[in-house]
């Protein structure tokens, strides 16, 4: 391991307790695949690249990637499909990578569990940035000191197995869906500014993106709400932000 390499905590696929932070990159495109790759291990990541889904399947089966950068159109698999495929077996962070930038193709591709959307052209330094600020998250969400399960009204939230019960049902909560509902559950009853729930929920560089949190709470709300137009369980303060009834 070079003196640049992140490394993270936790099993390795040879039984060490450190390993390198390991990025996996989906796209067909060879030349951005090198760009983005070298640009990531410059970083200090450890780098896995697929030329497409299929491919980049078996490889984060095999190798359990932190995080996975996708690009969207792919030939015999497109991003869609793998993105499908991914959250089947993994709550691994994916960040969407496409020419399509309309709000359609965004708001399909959080719908369907991804954590971050960039479109192509982007900078370098701009990636890198989002794979930090992401790996942060994840890293804090995993980290020691988790609360005992949290009862409001009719929803359960165990923190410790990152579940949320609803009248004993499970409720099928995408990764950043879950971690929303967290950070409004630690502050239960204090209202959360769009900003500080950015920070918490997606990281310090993204505290600009104010349309993320309108648009999370509006998917958890379609979940956790028995009338998503009438919430009883996540409020809107207007003029400030969101808090969670006690």
């Amino acid at each position: 391991m070079n003196d640049n390499q992140v490394t993270t905590e936790g099993p390795s696929l040879t039984g060490g307790a450190v390993r390198p932070v390991r990025v996996q990159v989906i796209d067909d495109d060879a030349n951005l695949t090198r760009l983005l790759g070298e640009s990531l291990e410059s970083a200090g990541y450890e780098v896995i690249s697929s030329s497409n889904g299929l491919e980049g399947i078996k490889q984060l089966y095999a190798s359990r990637p932190d995080l996975v950068i996708l690009d969207v159109m792919m030939p015999r698999m497109d991003g869609w499909e793998t993105l499908r495929r991914v959250r089947e077996m993994s709550d691994v962070p994916v960040i969407m990578l496409t020419a399509r930038d309309a709000e359609a193709d965004r708001l399909r591709g959080f719908e369907m569990g991804a954590d971050d959307y960039v479109t192509k052209p982007f900078s370098l330094a701009e990636m890198n940035a989002r794979v930090r600020a992401i790996l942060a998250r994840a890293a804090r969400t995993g980290s020691d000191g988790t609360p005992p399960p949290m009862v409001v009204g009719d929803l359960v939230i165990d923190f410790a197995s990152r579940r949320v019960l609803k009248r004993g049902e499970v409720l099928q909560l995408t990764p950043t869906e879950y971690r929303l509902l967290a950070a409004l559950a630690e502050s239960a009853g204090r209202t959360l500014s769009h900003e500080q729930l950015l920070e918490k929920v997606w990281g310090a560089e993204y505290v600009e993106e104010a349309g993320y949190v309108k648009r999370y709470i509006w998917y958890l709300r379609q979940k956790v709400e028995d009338d998503p137009s009438v919430p009883t369980y996540v409020e809107t303060v207007r003029g400030f932000g969101y808090r969670l009834a006690k």
